[in-house]
């Protein structure tokens, strides 16, 4: 598990941090904070490079869009869904894992 202080994620940017030795991509939206897998399941490009819109997070290679909820390809190239991890929020301490 990971823990990080929601303070410390600005608004739509991507921050890569490290859980059991996989690289995740966090992005927070308002109130709240997702992680998906950091890794494009196209052509392996990390999506915590990318640019985040509403809802999205966009492959900065071939610009390739996952949701950030489901992890799923929303446009392609990308077809295959990429993985999703829990997130919790508790005052400003927000736990991954």
């Amino acid at each position: 598990m990971i823990e990080m202080k929601l303070s410390d994620l600005a608004e739509n940017k991507a921050v890569k941090v490290e859980l059991d030795g996989r690289d995740i991509c966090v992005v927070r939206q308002g109130s709240e904070v997702f992680a998906i897998a950091d890794l494009c399941s196209h052509a392996e490009a990390s999506l915590s490079e990318g640019d985040v819109t509403t809802g999205r997070i966009e492959c900065w290679l071939h610009g390739a869009e996952f949701d950030l909820r489901s992890g799923e390809a929303v446009t392609l190239p990308a077809s295959a869904p990429i993985e999703t991890y829990s997130v919790s929020i508790e005052g400003n301490t927000v736990r991954i894992g």
